[in-house]
């Protein structure tokens, strides 16, 4: 069985109308679990709602650090209240951008420091997004005691020197379908190295399609070739990968089949 660790099932990501079909997809390809993901506070109700309606999927919350411009003392209290769901087991996407800077960095910043702090305030691990703010990115989290927390490196896209400080930390790496890619030569190594109980492999759908679908339009279901592709790296099977990250998701955030 395989949870796609990371994915965008609501908003202008996904119509309505398309979210059954695209799970039932998913479920023929062997994935099984979904941890749909909130990029605002809007888009973080609209998410809540879903898991509570579709089996096997849970919630991550949080400001994205796109729309970290948005944030006010109210969101911050908002979405506090919506994190101490049972069916949330991630607070974010929440992290640094500084390849599109969509909010100013300082402001990113702050909120990032925030959404930290509301993780430790509800007991539940951090999902990072960063980009092109690698070493920002690892300050925030020390800084802020985020080993506290723990959490994953959604998307993971760095190094071996990345992840081990991320590692130290308490945190997870999850491999989108960048590793299928073969010009992505640091983070398949990364993939390759990790350590076996820290790994897991995401979508981040509809962005990032592995190969064979490098190009069009991601979906849960595509995970199963990542799943391959870091198996095939750590030189596995494919069912022990799936398995290993499985158990993986649920160490880290209480992930279970019946959840």
């Amino acid at each position: 069985m395989l949870v796609d660790a990371h994915c965008h099932l609501t908003g202008s990501y996904l119509a309505p109308d398309q979210v059954e079909a695209t799970l039932v997809r998913a479920k023929a390809e062997g994935v099984s679990g979904f941890i749909a993901v909130g990029t605002d506070l809007d888009d973080s109700r609209t998410v809540l709602a879903m898991a509570h309606r579709i089996p096997g999927v849970q919630a991550s919350l949080g400001v994205h650090p796109h729309d970290a411009k948005s944030w006010t003392p109210e969101t911050g209290e908002a979405l506090e209240a919506l994190l101490r769901d049972p069916a949330v087991r991630f607070v974010g996407e929440t992290g640094l951008d500084w390849h599109y800077d969509l909010s100013p960095r300082e402001i990113q910043e702050e909120v990032f420091r925030a959404q930290i702090r509301l993780a430790k305030a509800v007991g539940k691990p951090l999902m990072i997004h960063t980009r092109s703010a690698p070493e920002a990115t690892l300050q925030v989290l020390e800084e802020e005691g985020a080993d506290g927390v723990r959490g994953m490196i959604h998307c993971f896209s760095e190094d071996r020197a990345f992840a081990a400080r991320a590692l130290d930390l308490g945190f997870y790496l999850s491999f989108s379908g960048i590793t299928t890619f073969k010009n992505a030569a640091a983070i398949r190594d990364v993939a390759a190295w990790a350590p076996a109980d820290r790994i897991l492999v995401e979508t981040d759908a509809p962005f990032l399609a592995p190969v064979p679908y490098r190009g069009k339009t991601n979906e849960p279901g595509f995970v199963r070739f990542t799943a391959e592709a870091v198996a095939g790296l750590r030189g596995i099977p494919s069912a022990k990968l799936a398995q290993l990250t499985t158990q993986n998701l649920e160490a880290l955030c209480g992930w279970a089949p019946s959840s």
